[in-house]
């Protein structure tokens, strides 16, 4: 009777936080073993400037979890089940906060924005005024600038049902941050399911015109270790959007049939990684927008990558019209992640659903203008599961 008490206390909170032991930020009880799935929180240290920075954790009942900072809404760890039920954390990251603080250009596990991707030439017009952004990219912006979502303290309000646990983070960018106009309000709530799917719903709104794209920049390693060049990857689409010597799109679209970009039936990574394309040695690697043909706001498989060793397979589903596929081209230059463990080249591989690169100084892709009024809405689901 004391259990089902202790129990329904939990759930009956709504937005019941339950601490784990040696948690000193607050008094709140400790987490039901009884009930099959909560959130935990964990405090993870302060910013520079006193702030302080916490994990929550999701957890389902099969096991699964997602380690979430409110420091950038990074995704720290993601574990999930291999071929034999053995859980395993299949994002890079760090240990410790300094290590995210010092090294913020490798994006791990970050929600991005205000603008995903590049904008060529650090600016772009907007009903008759140009906007200069921060140029943090060979002269280009990248990832939203030097004020990018992911060195930004999100608010926090975990939801514990009794079903599916939820993180709710709220974030208000103000009119000028980077460069863009308008205040910005973004809320971003990750969602763990019982069926091992990790759901990202971003949602924003303006007060005034301006240009938005949202995505999620983890980097994903299905065998836990070790390079990704034979994942096999599917990505259902027939065309990229080819790029110039800065990765910034040309404009133009090209066909994958015949190129190493084709990956419409299931290809290893690394099989073609290293053919003689001037698109790949840009990278050198893959590093491209691929496009879907599909009604705005429509929820489809964006790509699908298997793991032949640990038997994982990752689904990647998205209302976007095209999603980024990195094949880690340069981790080699990035200093030890968790567990002391270094990084190289094709360690992991990345897959941003979002609108395509440069939009704004683009008018034949598909707008990413914002008006007062208007409800952004994008919608990203992995999908988890062994063969």
């Amino acid at each position: 009777m004391n259990k089902m008490i202790k129990r329904l206390a939990l759930l009956g909170a709504g937005a019941c936080v339950a601490c784990m032991v040696g948690c000193t930020s607050d008094n709140k009880p400790a987490p039901d073993p009884f009930a099959p799935h909560f959130i935990t929180r964990v405090s993870f240290g302060v910013l520079p400037d006193g702030r302080p920075v916490d994990i929550y954790t999701l957890r389902n009942s099969k096991g699964a979890e997602a380690r979430i900072m409110t420091y950038g809404g990074v995704i720290v760890s993601l574990k999930v089940p291999d071929r034999n039920g053995t859980l395993g954390d299949v994002v890079l990251g760090y240990d410790t906060l300094q290590e995210y603080l010092t090294n913020p250009v490798t994006y791990f596990g970050a929600l991005i924005g205000r603008y995903g991707n590049r904008i060529g030439g650090a600016k772009f017009t907007l009903d008759g005024n140009t906007y200069h952004l921060d140029a943090n990219n060979n002269g280009n912006t990248l990832h939203g600038g030097k004020a990018g979502f992911g060195i930004a303290l999100w608010t926090a309000t975990p939801v514990q049902s009794a079903t599916e646990p939820e993180l709710k983070l709220d974030y208000t960018s103000k009119d000028g941050d980077g460069g863009y106009p308008g205040n910005l309000k973004v809320t971003a709530t990750y969602r763990l399911s019982e069926n091992n799917e990790l759901h990202l719903d971003f949602t924003a709104t303006t007060d005034k015109d301006t240009v938005v794209n949202l995505t999620a920049h983890s980097y994903f390693n299905l065998a836990g270790s070790g390079n990704i060049l034979n994942h096999v990857l599917m990505i259902p689409a027939d065309r990229i959007t080819p790029v110039d010597a800065g990765l910034i799109p040309t404009g133009d679209y090209r066909m994958v049939t015949g190129t190493p970009f084709d990956f419409r039936e299931p290809t290893a990574i690394g099989e073609r990684i290293n053919a003689e394309d001037s698109q790949l040695q840009l990278g050198p690697g893959y590093d491209h927008n691929y496009v879907f043909d599909k009604k705005p706001g429509t929820l489809s498989l964006m790509a699908r990558v298997s793991d032949p060793a640990s038997g994982r397979v990752l689904e990647v589903w998205s209302t976007e019209p095209g999603v980024q596929f990195y094949s880690g081209n340069s981790l080699g230059n990035t200093i030890k992640g968790k567990g002391g463990v270094e990084y190289h080249t094709h360690d992991a591989f990345c897959l941003e659903p979002q609108h395509f690169p440069d939009s704004p100084n683009k008018p034949q892709f598909p707008s990413t203008e914002l008006k007062p009024g208007q409800v952004y809405q994008n919608s990203i689901i992995y999908k988890f599961s062994t063969r």
